[in-house]
């Protein structure tokens, strides 16, 4: 009899778990999608000049917030009910080995289909990482997701063609696959920090076939104790420092230098627009200012390829995650690439 109260109380426990979990998660949606209308309002309230940089920064700040610290919360909840199932040494059987190339093409079409920039973007990295996805595939989605998605590529629809963005489609989708592979190859996991290191290795998360949906549902909440309690901090800070340069970068001034085509400047601009942060749609006035003015469409996308996918705010994200050596080549990489795809384009529409 004691055993059929028992089932009857975890059935009935997990029930009302799942029920929470359901209605949290519906809670969870409808306020991500008010973010950005409740954000525009509560700066509005601000005694800032309107239409001024401080208030840009204000709208960047109040918006972005939220919205990562979100992100990063229901991604490492789902993360930690799907490592409730599986053990990090099966899903590494999964995903590495043979799988791993065809792992970064999916990672890489993944990124596509989100329309998120940079920092956004780190929140599934990191529980991409934490649930023992190879780290070269994770890699490919955190290049694909911010550098190749929607806006970028009616961006450059409208303003010189599909030929071009179809191409800019190929290469920044083979940039994602290929750097995400390169940094696979190189076998480079004992370079996260090592607590991450600890989560993918441990066991201790894993619950056994007969757990009820209420265990795993607590799973999920540990993980997001754990992960989102350790890089909380550091996301504030990434974002700190991209609404200020989001706000108050000159992009008048960056325009008016960058406008030439000489070999330089793919370089030149790379080495200028990886300190800074945008997204696709925020990059577009200082596009169609270089572009206006003459630049070379390869040095174009290489400025605008290093802005969103090699910015600042990122690297400080990632830092609680990754060791400086790791993060350097992962800049490294990407930049490499991204030096290709600028003179591979000014070459092709000299």
């Amino acid at each position: 009899m004691s055993a059929e109260l028992s089932n009857a109380w975890a059935k009935s426990r997990s029930s009302v778990y799942v029920g929470a979990t359901l209605g949290a998660v519906a809670l969870w949606f409808a306020v991500y999608w008010q973010l950005e209308r409740v954000s525009a309002w509560a700066v509005g309230w601000l005694p800032l000049p309107p239409n001024s940089r401080m208030e840009e920064a204000a709208r960047f700040l109040v918006f972005e917030t939220p919205k990562v610290l979100m992100l990063l919360t229901l991604v490492v909840f789902g993360m930690g009910i799907v490592r409730s199932f599986f053990s990090p040494e099966r899903t590494r059987a999964l995903l590495a080995g043979r799988r791993e190339g065809v792992g970064n093409v999916a990672a890489a079409t993944l990124g596509v289909f989100t329309p998120f920039c940079s920092c956004s973007a780190v929140p599934l990295f990191v529980g991409f990482v934490s649930a023992g996805v190879p780290l070269g595939v994770t890699f490919s989605f955190l290049i694909a997701a911010p550098m190749v998605n929607e806006v970028a590529l009616g961006l450059l629809f409208a303003l010189v063609g599909w030929k071009v963005a179809l191409i800019y489609l190929v290469f920044g989708m083979t940039l994602a696959i290929v750097c995400g592979w390169v940094i696979g190859r190189l076998r480079l996991e004992g370079w996260l920090e090592e607590w991450v290191r600890n989560v993918r290795a441990g066991e201790s998360v894993v619950i056994p076939d007969h757990a009820t949906a209420a265990d795993r549902i607590g799973a999920g909440v540990e993980a997001v104790r754990d992960i989102v309690g350790r890089v909380w901090i550091w996301i504030l800070v990434g974002i700190g420092v991209g609404a200020f340069i989001h706000g108050y970068a000159p992009t008048d001034l960056l325009a008016s230098i960058m406008g030439k085509g000489a070999w330089w400047s793919v370089p030149a601009v790379v080495l200028l627009g990886a300190p800074m942060y945008s997204n696709a749609a925020g990059i577009i006035p200082v596009v169609e200012a270089l572009l206006s003015k003459g630049a070379a469409l390869g040095t174009t996308l290489a400025f605008m390829m290093s802005v969103i996918a090699l910015s600042f705010p990122e690297m400080v994200i990632l830092r609680k995650v990754m060791t400086s050596r790791l993060i350097a080549v992962f800049v490294g990489v990407v930049a490499l690439g991204i030096l290709a795809v600028g003179y591979l384009f000014n070459a092709l529409f000299s």
